[in-house]
């Protein structure tokens, strides 16, 4: 993770934070981010087309960004949940409480700690889930959500094969969470039995519906 991050910032990408190495005690040094986590009590930030927009372009820039990232021979990332076809090394938690803003100065991505080999797409439904609001709550789901859609796909630059492969791939990144949380709440896992028991799964659940059925 610390080779990725440090690439990132070789190449000019910012909205990371940036590794200082290991302390004497064994602990992970990094930069400090400015700000504040949006999730939940500044999302109106991204609630707006521009503040969507702005999301999905730092979204481009980070997967531009390690598109020419190559992971020392002896990498072991924490890959949560396998994915074939990998094309980039890809963060996987692209969602409002993992983006820290500064008001309107610095957004950046933090939490790089489940990053691997993934695809841009499924990085792209997986942020698509949070961002645009495709959500089965009551208080989150949004009339104008195929219009977010667009919005997003368009600041990303996604190209018409790309869009046409992303409608099928909301549903099932989404569902993938759910399963993810049975899983490792049936072995015992920690913290994912503690979010299954709080409701996380069910949740997921009702999200991949809503996006199925629309």
């Amino acid at each position: 993770m610390h080779a990725l991050v440090a690439h990132l910032h070789e190449v000019g990408f910012r909205a990371a934070p940036r590794p200082l190495g290991v302390d004497e005690q064994g602990r992970e040094v990094l930069t400090f981010v400015r700000g504040e986590v949006i999730w939940p009590d500044r999302f109106a930030l991204v609630q707006t087309s521009q503040g969507l927009a702005r999301v999905a372009r730092l979204v481009r820039d980070f997967h531009d960004a390690v598109e020419g990232f190559t992971p020392p021979p002896d990498a072991q990332w924490q890959v949560l949940i396998p994915v074939e076809g990998a094309d980039i090394i890809a963060h996987h938690d692209l969602a409002p409480w993992n983006l820290v803003a500064d008001g309107e100065d610095t957004w950046a991505f933090i939490d790089w700690d489940t990053a691997g080999p993934g695809t841009r797409l499924r990085d792209v439904a997986y942020a698509m889930r949070g961002f645009v609001q495709l959500s089965a709550h009551p208080h989150w789901q949004r009339a104008d959500a195929d219009s977010r859609l667009r919005i997003f796909a368009d600041a990303y630059g996604l190209d018409e094969s790309e869009r046409r492969a992303l409608v099928p791939l909301l549903g099932r990144r989404t569902r993938a969470m759910h399963d993810f949380l049975r899983e490792r709440a049936a072995e015992g896992s920690q913290p994912w039995a503690t979010l299954w028991a709080e409701g996380h799964g069910d949740a997921w659940r009702s999200d991949a519906e809503y996006i199925e059925q629309r």
